[in-house]
């Protein structure tokens, strides 16, 4: 490992620089290789999160389309009462 006190030695010749400079690319690109992999498995998982909240959100449809259904048959199961009662008041 190298720390602030190690001397790098420069490559003296062309060849020497060339080889260095692949090599470097190579590390280069071996990194970038990483990191789009580490952004598909992200996209990946945000793909599977997506349509997990969609399937959800589905479930949270078809509930709240139930709950509509029985909201509006107590209404009108009230509103019968509420006939009913004023007509019961009427006869007394």
């Amino acid at each position: 490992m190298e720390t602030q006190n190690d001397i790098l030695a420069f490559p003296q010749t062309p060849a020497d620089r060339l080889r260095l400079a692949l090599r470097r690319l190579d590390e280069a690109v071996a990194e970038q290789a990483r990191a789009v992999a580490e952004f598909r498995a992200g996209i990946g998982a945000l793909r599977q999160a997506t349509q997990s909240l969609s399937g959800s959100l589905g479930e949270y449809r078809v509930a709240l389309d139930g709950t509509a259904t029985q909201i509006a048959a107590a209404n009108r199961a009230a509103r019968q009462l509420q006939n009913t009662a004023r007509k019961m008041a009427g006869e007394a």
